[in-house]
């Protein structure tokens, strides 16, 4: 028994910020960021929040799919930008869409939040404990950038993205995930300070730190990496894949990522042209864009990879 992709959706904020808009409020221009990083503009959040975009991407996912909420049994979402320390972003879909007979818990993986979420509840249909699991990255990143630190703010962007899975005879066939949490610190983002009557803070509010270089370097050898152990599982190569579906961080790692696999870039679907780098948003809505467009056929093979904060990483192949 295997898990396999029955249906997909996302959700953007409606505001478009580009990079012209940008270079208005802080030093820094559209050739500038689009030179480094391939990024154009991105989706910024004004009423919506995390849970918002969840629950219509989610909806969209399940009308894509053609089932009911009371068929889903799991509901996990990927994200580091919850709304609330409690309830968890899943509780808070499970209760919008109805979905009465769903377990629900948020995981934190960053950039690779989508991919430990889906390779969860794989393990989740694997064991018998459920049959159908809704899928969601999600992120308000905006929320924990500093608007004055023009080397990091620029690359990020808000939105979310899922996916009903189910149990079938086809779907994931194979799959990686790892971690190195010695390098945690090149990406970060400190919660709030202790302060208690033993402990006294001034409460000042943090923000997303990034060691650009360190994360570049990670990335390009990581990912290859990752990729080529989940087709050895599967028996598959390179040539096997119609799209590799990568986290989209910055248009230098996905060439790079392609260069060092030896596959054109023509098999590597790009969006952070238009949304930036989501974290554990950007896979999902991705796979929802190439699904939509009408890209891939029923026996088909992709990859999906997500990279980047813990430091994290995973990749799984999957038959369409």
């Amino acid at each position: 028994m295997r898990t396999r992709v029955i249906g997909t959706g996302r959700c953007l904020p409606e505001t478009v910020v580009t990079n012209d808009d940008l270079s208005k409020i802080m030093d820094t221009s559209d050739e500038w960021i689009s030179s480094r990083t391939g990024i154009k503009e991105r989706r910024l959040v004004k009423t919506e929040n995390t849970a918002s975009m969840s629950v219509y991407a989610a909806q969209e996912a399940i009308k894509d799919a053609g089932i009911q909420p009371e068929d889903i049994d799991l509901i996990i979402v990927g994200t580091l930008t919850g709304d609330y320390v409690t309830p968890s972003t899943a509780c808070e879909v499970q209760a919008a869409i109805g979905a009465v007979h769903a377990m629900a818990f948020d995981v934190n993986a960053a950039c690779t939040g989508f991919i430990v979420a889906l390779n969860t509840a794989h393990m989740y249909i694997q064991a018998g404990i459920c049959r159908t699991a809704l899928i969601i990255g999600a992120e308000t990143l905006s929320k924990i950038m500093d608007w004055d630190d023009r080397g990091t703010c620029v690359l990020f962007g808000d939105g979310a993205g899922a996916a009903i899975v189910q149990s079938a005879d086809t779907g994931i066939l194979g799959l990686v995930q790892g971690a190195d949490g010695t390098k945690g610190m090149s990406l970060a983002c400190q919660d709030r300070d202790n302060h208690n009557p033993l402990v006294q803070s001034d409460r000042q509010l943090h923000y997303t730190s990034m060691n650009g270089q360190e994360v570049y370097k990670f990335a390009v050898t990581k990912v290859p990496e990752c990729i080529h152990q989940v087709l050895d599982q599967a028996n598959l190569t390179t040539e096997d894949v119609k799209y590799f579906i990568l986290h989209q961080a910055n248009i230098r790692i996905i060439q790079s990522v392609a260069k060092r696999l030896k596959v054109s870039e023509d098999k590597f679907p790009i969006s952070l042209d238009h949304y930036g780098n989501i974290s554990a948003a950007s896979v999902p809505i991705l796979l929802d864009e190439v699904n939509k467009k009408g890209l891939l056929q029923r026996g088909d093979k992709i990859v999906i990879s997500g990279f980047g904060g813990g430091l994290t990483w995973g990749a799984d192949v999957i038959e369409w």
